[in-house]
């Protein structure tokens, strides 16, 4: 199974979840295809994504503050994790954007606010396996420091793609690889 964890006012309908979507169903893997809606408090996305129950045979693709998510889950519950550009410390990383935020899909508005970074805090995991992980990053990512995923993530496979930027312009030309590293 995998499971695409969207970034930081994301949703489904993001670029690179449709696409994986559409790549894994051309190829009869439908079934093995989830993309939930993740809130805003990391509380309520990291128990989201447990009820689903999906145990040691996931993987996650997590982009941007779903890379983050889907190291702790891993830690956590096992599984393996495909991370595009992760968030390293999204609660250091996201306190210029305290205040009104809107999901840029939905347009729906919420505050982020103290209580979410502390929230981020949490579930920051000093300690990674480096073998569950492919790290994907692009040099020229204007959000966050591609160095700091490839030194967090040393000893996982890594592709660094000079240029690009935080979406991943590359990601099409990931997908087989991602879904070898999946099991597929």
């Amino acid at each position: 199974m995998i499971v695409y964890l969207h970034g930081f006012n994301s949703s489904p309908q993001s670029h690179k979840a449709q696409v994986l979507q559409r790549y894994m169903a051309e190829r009869g893997l439908s079934g093995g295809f989830g993309c939930p809606t993740l809130p805003p408090s990391a509380c309520d996305a990291v128990r989201m994504v447990e009820t689903l129950r999906l145990g040691e045979h996931v993987c996650y693709v997590g982009s941007s503050l779903g890379g983050f998510y889907a190291t702790y889950l891993v830690e956590k519950h096992g599984g393996k994790a495909v991370l595009i550009n992760p968030a390293i410390d999204p609660h250091v990383g996201l306190r210029a954007y305290l205040g009104t935020q809107k999901n840029l899909y939905t347009g729906e508005p919420y505050e982020l606010t103290e209580a979410h970074l502390a929230e981020w805090r949490a579930f920051y995991v000093p300690k990674i396996t480096p073998s569950r992980y492919l790290l994907l990053v692009e040099t020229g990512d204007e959000v966050l420091d591609y160095r700091r995923a490839v030194e967090r993530y040393a000893g996982a496979e890594q592709v660094v793609v000079q240029a690009g930027d935080h979406s991943l312009r590359s990601f099409p030309s990931h997908l087989a690889r991602v879904l070898s590293f999946a099991g597929y």
